[in-house]
């Protein structure tokens, strides 16, 4: 159901919807929320996709599939040791999660955990 979702979507789109899902948790005391900060990742992911340091999410998810089963109910985009990763988790029929972090470049496999 996700992959339909996700494939008529634009890239952009995608990006922000993906950083979009997690709720902001404790709202700082002084009245400015986790929106300026939502933002900004926003901001740098759609730089990244327009400079070419990361796949767009689509490609990634394709990939992905060919390596797990299961549902997508997941996705990050993180900076680590100045590359992106994406790491998307996925549930399998079992209920098990399985973790994928691939290269947001070359989408290479980095690791696979299950928990």
């Amino acid at each position: 159901m996700i992959k339909k979702l996700l494939s008529p979507l634009p890239t952009a789109l995608v990006f922000l919807l993906a950083f979009s899902l997690a709720p902001s948790i404790g709202a700082p005391v002084d009245g400015n929320s986790d929106d300026d900060d939502d933002a900004l990742e926003h901001e740098q992911a759609r730089l990244a996709l327009e400079q070419g340091l990361v796949r767009p999410l689509e490609e990634i998810i394709a990939e992905a599939r060919k390596h797990v089963q299961g549902d997508l109910i997941e996705v990050e985009l993180e900076r680590e040791d100045g590359r992106y990763i994406y790491e998307l988790e996925f549930i399998q029929p079992s209920g098990q999660i399985i973790e994928l972090q691939l290269d947001a470049k070359s989408m290479a496999i980095i690791e696979d955990d299950a928990d």
